[in-house]
C-alpha cells in the first residue's frame, strides 16, 4: 500500500472533474436546449461524463503505448468509482437546488448551480480518491503510464 497525499488525491480528482465537467456541462446544455425532462437530461449528462472521463484517461494511456483494450481496462479501473461518486454528488446537488434544472441556459441560476454542484462534488470525491490511491486502486493504476 502506498501513502496517498492530499495533493495527489486532489490532482486525481481534478483529472476526474475535468472529464466529468465536460460531459456534465455538455449533457445539461443539450438536455436543456432540447427541452428534455430533468430525468433525461441527468441521464444524458451522466453518460457523457463517463464517456469524457474515460476518454481523457485513455488518451494518456494510449500515448504510453498501451493497446486500446488495455487502455480501456486501465480507464475503467482508474476512474469508475471516482466518476460515479462525482456524478452522484453533482447531480443530487444540482437537482435539489430549486429551479436550477428549469432555469434555462440564459439564466445565472442554471450556471451557478452547475458550477456549485461540481465544486461540491470535487470536495466530496477527493477523500474517496485518497482512500483508493492509498490502497493501490483508482487513479493509482494510471501512475505507471505517466511520463
Amino acid at each position: 500500500m502506498e501513502t496517498a497525499s492530499w495533493a495527489t488525491a486532489a490532482q486525481a480528482t481534478l483529472h476526474c472533474l475535468t472529464g466529468c465537467a465536460i460531459g456534465e456541462v455538455l449533457g445539461m446544455v443539450v438536455g436543456t436546449a432540447f427541452g428534455l425532462g430533468n430525468f433525461a437530461t441527468v441521464v444524458l449528462a451522466v453518460a457523457l461524463a463517463f464517456v469524457f472521463g474515460y476518454a481523457l484517461t485513455m488518451r494518456g494511456v494510449l500515448r504510453a503505448g498501451v493497446p486500446l483494450r488495455g487502455a480501456l481496462k486501465v480507464a475503467l479501473a482508474a476512474d469508475t468509482v471516482s466518476i460515479a461518486v462525482m456524478e452522484i454528488v453533482d447531480n443530487v446537488v444540482v437537482v435539489t437546488i430549486p429551479g436550477a434544472m428549469d432555469a434555462g441556459l440564459g439564466n445565472w441560476l442554471f450556471w451557478a448551480a452547475l458550477a456549485g454542484s461540481l465544486a461540491v462534488a470535487f470536495v466530496l470525491t477527493t477523500p474517496v480518491n485518497k482512500w483508493m490511491i492509498s490502497r493501490g486502486k483508482g487513479h493509482a493504476v494510471v501512475h505507471r503510464y505517466h511520463h
